[in-house]
């Protein structure tokens, strides 16, 4: 071990668990530690007598015979992923769902979903905390930040404030091209004897507030890519676009039926085509017809890798930056009008009152005779005129009764407004509006429902033991939905909480009943904040929101890798294959679930760095707005006319004291309520900043 080590009271201690975890049964006395460790220095030997003492206090050691320890049998390491970082340390979720706090000398510089090793720590009573022996696995690498030189010594600045330490350059070369620019770098050496991991710059994103360099650094904090490697474009481009004539054999053919496709104006991706014909009985037949990914990106293959690993398309606010190459997921994937399309799909005979009286799970080739957008699509609804009107018509009312079956049923109904930029030629927000759910939406909505519903429950109702991805929700957290209740007896509303069936009905009319009065934000943000969170799971759960026993998710394999596998497994269990799925399919829903997160946040982050642009030239302008979150750092502010979110912070709001209330999500001083979640307020904005994607707002 180097003399420099001992300088760091933590890097030996670190350095003599992991000689103990090695020789896990063996007991060492501090000489035979110093010798592993090449100390021969009497007073740093000392210093290894006093660590070992240490580290028995902590628990970590247990004293055998005077002066001689051996790894505490009680505290051996456990495994564990970091849930969340700040400047202090990590927070560490063990196998046992114990949370353990990891101070940042003993987190070994790791970072949040990184798989560890970790002890648990002898501490006082009500604490839990712990020491990371190991980072098994580290999940990110490169990190987007800027330059910085002191004292001849080069180090990167990460821009995510959740990563806790910085990264030793250890380069010769001249910065001075890196000034006021935003760049990658790569973390090559984690070694803790270090202060910092140390890294180089791999890339030059551009200059810093630059709208550009601004939306690529988005992209590269939650781990995406604007671009595909040469090599997966060469593949994707060497894919035969023509159709195989034998293929035809193994597929229903539905070119010659009414067929189209209903999108947003701006879509270039057509996962999912809907056909329509009356059958001689009088009922309608309704092809969901879904784009067959899985004939093109084969299992393993190249393209497949990279599908994985970015786990899902992401909607920027000017830009799809897509699971798939533009080749794939914007032509020959995508159900564009008037060409022939390989599709696997789910075929309905529906009776007039909306229920299935058949199905058949098959794939199929189709030629879109139309690409809808949702408008267009309405247009000829609401005029009965236009392209297939008749058919819109007819499979909009059965989607009504639908939608009204499962509300009865107790599926939740969110009813979120979606908010969109006006673009200029640049690219530049000259406007905000919100965009309204038309009866279109809904329409598409109803039938992918019963698409996904449909697949999983032919596949669950008739075997328990075939490998599958389910898309579950669990019930909401009881302590919310209590807190819940007595928030909204202060508006005279009610809701039944005694079992979850009743709740869902229950928060059906609370948010029917609150439509249209001033409360309306408080309460239906309440309500969402109380519902767990979607994800992927091998085990089935049902999904609480959709109040479904049996949901996954077939529809939209060109932008979400699950979809791609559960065709697969679906053709497998259709052509009665019921071997094992050979990937890992646990995997592949956490995986999958994380980047799900990682893609919102990122179009999240998008559509704050888009408001903060469409706000930059009128600070000191007042505007009305409702309080959109309640911190104990300050509140959040939802402008009305623009649907544009900012913070007054806790020192701009009162010279008092100010109590933060988590279960009311309000802020109060000694005698009165302040600000409560939903309240109406008047702002003035303060300031605005691109690279740390913020925007200030202070009391009117």
């Amino acid at each position: 071990m180097k003399k420099n080590r001992l300088l760091n009271k933590k890097v030996l201690k670190n350095s003599i668990i992991n000689i103990y975890k090695e020789f896990s049964f063996k007991s060492f006395n501090y000489k035979q530690i110093s010798k592993k460790l090449s100390i021969k220095k009497l007073g740093d030997k000392i210093i290894v007598f006093e660590a070992l003492n240490e580290l028995r206090a902590e628990g970590l050691l247990k004293e055998i015979k005077t002066g001689s320890f051996v790894l505490a049998e009680q505290k051996k390491s456990t495994l564990g992923k970091v849930i969340s970082t700040n400047k202090s340390g990590v927070i560490v979720c063990t196998a046992n769902d114990d949370e353990l706090f990891v101070e940042k000398k003993d987190s070994l510089f790791s970072l949040r979903n990184d798989l560890v090793e970790v002890i648990p720590l002898k501490t006082k009573k009500g604490t839990k905390k712990g020491f990371i022996t190991n980072v098994l696995e580290r999940k990110k690498k490169v990190f987007v930040g800027k330059v910085e030189k002191n004292n001849g010594i080069a180090f990167f600045i990460p821009e995510d404030y959740k990563v806790y330490f910085d990264i030793y350059l250890p380069t010769k070369k001249n910065l001075t091209n890196y000034q006021n620019k935003k760049v990658l770098a790569e973390v090559d050496s984690w070694k803790t004897e270090n202060k910092n991991p140390s890294g180089k710059i791999i890339k030059v994103l551009g200059d810093s507030g630059e709208y550009k360099t601004e939306k690529s650094s988005i992209l590269y904090n939650y781990g995406f890519s604007d671009r595909f490697s040469n090599d997966i474009i060469k593949y994707a481009e060497s894919i035969d676009n023509k159709i195989d004539k034998n293929e035809l054999k193994y597929r229903v053919d539905f070119r010659g039926v009414p067929t189209f496709t209903i999108d947003p104006d701006d879509a270039k991706d057509f996962d999912d085509a809907i056909s329509v014909q009356e059958l001689k009985n009088g009922n309608l037949e309704v092809g969901v017809h879904i784009a067959d990914v899985s004939h093109y990106v084969k299992k393993e293959g190249i393209l497949d890798k990279e599908a994985l690993r970015r786990g899902t398309s992401v909607y920027l606010v000017d830009e799809v930056v897509p699971m798939l190459p533009e080749i794939l997921s914007n032509d020959l994937c995508s159900l564009k009008p008037r060409v022939d399309r390989l599709c696997f799909a789910v075929i309905f005979e529906l009776n007039k009152n909306a229920e299935i009286c058949n199905y058949k799970i098959c794939k199929t080739i189709i030629h879109s005779n139309k690409r809808f957008s949702y408008e267009e699509a309405q247009k000829n609804i609401d005029t009965s005129s236009g392209d297939f009107s008749n058919e819109l018509i007819k499979i909009n009312l059965l989607a009504k009764i639908l939608r009204k079956n499962r509300k009865k049923n107790g599926s939740i109904n969110f009813e979120k407004d979606e908010t969109k930029f006006i673009l200029d030629k640049k690219n530049n927000p000259i406007g905000v509006f919100v965009k309204q759910s038309l009866d279109t939406n809904k329409l598409i909505e109803e039938y992918m429902l019963l698409t996904n519903k449909t697949v999983t429950e032919h596949v669950s109702k008739k075997t328990n033991n075939f490998p599958f991805i389910y898309r579950i929700h669990d019930e909401p957290d009881r302590e919310k939905i209590s807190d819940l209740k007595n928030l909204v007896k202060k508006y005279n509303y009610n809701i039944q909480i005694d079992n979850p069936k009743i709740l869902s009905k229950s928060l059906n009319s609370l948010l029917k009943d609150i439509k249209n009065s001033p409360e309306k934000n408080l309460i239906e943000t309440l309500v969402l904040r109380s519902m767990a969170k979607a994800k992927y799971s091998i085990k089935n759960i049902g999904h609480y929101g959709l109040a479904f026993n049996h949901y996954s998710h077939f529809t939209s394999p060109i932008r979400r890798y699950p979809d791609l596998v559960i065709h697969r497994l679906i053709y497998k269990f259709i052509n009665k294959d019921f071997s094992a799925y050979d990937k890992d399919l646990e995997y592949i829903c956490k995986h999958c679930s994380e980047k799900e997160k990682e893609a919102a946040s990122a179009e999240r982050d998008s559509i704050k760095l888009m408001q903060i642009i469409f706000l930059s030239n009128q600070i000191g302008n007042t505007f009305t707005g409702v309080i959109s979150g309640v911190t104990d750092w300050g509140i959040y502010v939802e402008l009305d006319n623009n649907k544009c979110e900012g913070l007054i912070k806790m020192k701009n709001l009162s010279d008092d004291f100010l109590f933060y209330d988590n279960k009311t999500q309000s802020l109060s001083n000694s005698s009165k309520l302040l600000y409560q979640l939903g309240q109406k307020i008047k702002i003035k904005i303060l300031s605005v900043n691109k690279e740390n994607k913020q925007i200030d707002f202070i009391i009117a």
